[in-house]
């Protein structure tokens, strides 16, 4: 039955009906209207938009209501402290979340010489440990997390690069 269901959703999928296939967030637009404000508040912040939308793929997958078990919130796992430090009322709410961590990430990277590396375990595990320790940090989620958001990182900078060159050597654009 499972595969049934399967081929059935692959089937709406390449036959147009994708619509009704698609995760909450995407069918009522949420995740347009995050994209949104990541493209605002990068240019604000001067932050690489690929860079922020791989630290949210890694914190909440695009997930506007995702609560860690530490009491992380929101599309960008915000902390209560952190969301107070840089005027976030409601951490639920996606304009302040994306704002919020944005302006924690610009922070960070002026801190930290805009080593992204250095940025990305210090958005995971506070700037205390990293701005002490740096890359030597020896806890081996920082270094997994790092790593995971790097790769997306890159990944996301190809498809960019990707889509760019396909699209000039697009006939009759």
């Amino acid at each position: 039955m499972r595969a049934a269901s399967k081929l059935w959703a692959a089937l709406l999928v390449l036959a147009g009906g994708a619509q009704a296939q698609l995760p909450p967030a995407e069918a009522d637009g949420t995740f347009e209207r995050s994209t949104a404000w990541v493209r605002y508040y990068a240019e604000r912040y001067q932050l690489p938009i690929e860079f922020v939308e791989a630290i949210i793929d890694q914190e909440s997958a695009w997930n506007p209501d995702a609560v860690s078990t530490k009491g992380a919130v929101g599309l960008m796992q915000l902390m209560p402290n952190t969301a107070r430090r840089f005027g976030v009322a409601n951490r639920f709410r996606i304009e302040q979340n994306i704002q919020g961590g944005m302006a924690y990430l610009a922070w960070l990277k002026q801190r930290f010489n805009a080593d992204l590396r250095l940025v990305t375990a210090a958005y995971y595990v506070g700037e205390a440990p990293i701005r002490l320790r740096g890359l030597e940090y020896a806890n081996p989620d920082v270094h997994t997390y790092v790593s995971q958001v790097a790769q997306r990182y890159r990944a996301r900078l190809s498809s960019k690069t990707e889509s760019t060159t396909h699209r000039q050597e697009t006939p009759g654009r």
